[in-house]
């Protein structure tokens, strides 16, 4: 048991799944995993252990942004023992061949700033994914009917973004997607030796301005899931 996550030693599994809403932690395990047990409550951020296809999984929400998914996953990795985190969530497409409903497997994350920023003082840390990971659920993912997209994304600090400067910008320079942690997630896991992968699903758009309607994005949000399943235990 830590500070924010009640779970006991054994709980946690070593693969977790890190979808940012807690429902859809929810969610996920009761669709994809078999018999799984709410190892965590805690301030209500719901985690549940269960398995799959016989393998060990735990999929826990993170919260919104980058300062919350950097106390969870610290707590996961530091204290139970995860070595393999994926993140599974939405973004917002930024070029024009991302499509509604598409998957991006992001390669690395730009950020402004991260709860990491202040030990790298003057460096511009590039955060990556883990190339096995990245390997694996892109040949997953071709076989499955959905658009994919491998490169790099941005990681904002903010949601309700006043910059159009930087995010033309960011289009200017072939960033497929932004979304809202997964950059402090790669430093994370480098700084622990741990693997991590971000597996995201667009739901709306920059450029056009569409977006998917609530009902539709848990149907395509499955898609993102099984890739992230897969790939862990590729």
């Amino acid at each position: 048991m830590t500070i924010h996550i009640g779970a006991k030693p054994g709980d946690i599994a070593e693969t977790v799944l890190l979808p940012g809403d807690p429902l859809r932690a929810k969610w996920a395990a009761e669709t994809f995993l078999e018999n799984p047990v709410c190892v965590n409550e805690t301030r209500g951020m719901l985690g549940y252990t269960g398995t799959w296809n016989g393998n060990r999984v735990t999929i826990h929400g993170s919260g919104m942004g980058m300062p919350s998914l950097s106390i969870y996953a610290n707590e996961l990795i530091r204290d139970f023992g995860a070595k393999t985190l994926i993140r599974i969530g939405s973004a917002g497409g930024m070029q024009p061949q991302v499509k509604l409903r598409d998957v991006v497997l992001a390669m690395t994350s730009t950020t402004l700033s991260s709860p990491s920023s202040g030990i790298f003082k003057e460096l511009n840390y590039a955060p990556c994914a883990d190339y096995g990971l990245l390997h694996a659920a892109y040949h997953v993912a071709e076989k499955r009917d959905c658009g994919i997209h491998v490169g790099g994304i941005y990681s904002s600090d903010v949601f309700y973004d006043e910059r159009p400067d930087l995010n033309e910008q960011m289009t200017r320079h072939g960033i497929l997607a932004v979304e809202m942690e997964a950059a402090e997630l790669y430093t994370l896991a480098a700084r622990y030796g741990a693997r991590a992968l971000a597996v995201l699903t667009i739901s709306d758009h920059l450029q056009t301005g569409e977006a998917l309607p609530s009902e539709d994005r848990q149907s395509s949000f499955g898609d993102m899931v099984e890739i992230a399943l897969e790939a862990a235990f590729a």
